[in-house]
């Protein structure tokens, strides 16, 4: 079964990283968009914001960004002003996004992502810190 899946992955984030490992271990290949390198555009974004039933602030990323240098704490800030600020630093777009046949998710946790695959684990899943996620029987685990 050929399932199509796309994942707007950081390398440098565990949360992403966990995600892409999750998703490969349920025999798909994802379509990987390393955002920050090909950043999404804004017509897309736009809509990948509504797909997953978020607002703009919804996707910003504060650590480790420059959210607050940019003043993006304001609340009076309007969405495309946020939608702008993601689109000049892409680094201000929460990962990892993930598109699936169910849908649009911010997957953190990283094992969020298993709500929108279709198909079941191929068996145990432990996260990089050691976390068990999902058992030997390809079941998650709570």
């Amino acid at each position: 079964m050929a399932v199509d899946v796309v994942i707007y992955h950081n390398p440098e984030c565990g949360t992403s990283r966990n995600a892409l490992a999750m998703i490969r271990n349920a025999g798909i290949e994802p379509h990987v968009v390393e955002y920050l390198k090909s950043p999404p555009s804004r017509a897309l974004l736009v809509q990948l914001i509504a797909r997953a039933d978020m607002t703009p602030r919804d996707l910003l990323r504060e650590k480790d960004t420059p959210y607050a240098q940019l003043g993006l704490g304001d609340t009076s800030l309007s969405d495309a002003a946020l939608v702008d600020a993601m689109m000049a630093h892409p680094i201000l777009i929460n990962r990892p996004l993930v598109v699936s046949p169910l849908g649009v998710k911010l997957c953190r946790p990283s094992e969020a992502v298993l709500d929108l695959l279709p198909v079941a684990q191929q068996g145990a899943f432990a996260k990089e810190d050691g976390e068990q996620v999902v058992n030997a029987a390809g079941q998650r685990v709570s």
